[in-house]
C-alpha cells in the first residue's frame, strides 16, 4: 500500500452525504481505511494487465441461455386475481406507498 491513500477520509464523508448515508466518525476512519486497500488492489491488478490482456467481464465464454418464446395455456385474468385481497377494475389494487394522488 502507497504512503497516500488513494481515498480521503473526507471524500468517503462526501460519498456518504451524497448516498444519503449516516456515518459515525469511527465508521468513515474504517471505511476510508478499507476503501483505500481496496482501491490499491485494483491499481494492482491494473499494473500487471498489459495491452496485450484483453479485457474480459467472465473468463468464460457466457451462452445465451433463455429459451424461444412460446404461447403456451396461462391464467386468464379472472383466474389470476381470484386470490387476491384486492382488485380494482380487472387489476390488483395494493396500497398506496409514494403519496401519489390516484
Amino acid at each position: 500500500m502507497s504512503d497516500k491513500p488513494s481515498i480521503s477520509r473526507e471524500e468517503v464523508a462526501h460519498l456518504a452525504k451524497l448516498a444519503r448515508i449516516d456515518m459515525s466518525e469511527s465508521e468513515l476512519d474504517h471505511l476510508s481505511n478499507e476503501l483505500d486497500v481496496i482501491l490499491t488492489a485494483v491499481a494492482r491488478v491494473s499494473e500487471v494487465a498489459g495491452e496485450d490482456v484483453a479485457p474480459t467481464s467472465h473468463p468464460l465464454p457466457l451462452l445465451n441461455v433463455f429459451r424461444e418464446d412460446e404461447v403456451r395455456p396461462s391464467l386468464s385474468a379472472q383466474e389470476a386475481l381470484s386470490g387476491a385481497p384486492a382488485r380494482e377494475d380487472g387489476r390488483f389494487k395494493v396500497p398506496q406507498i409514494l403519496g401519489e394522488e390516484a
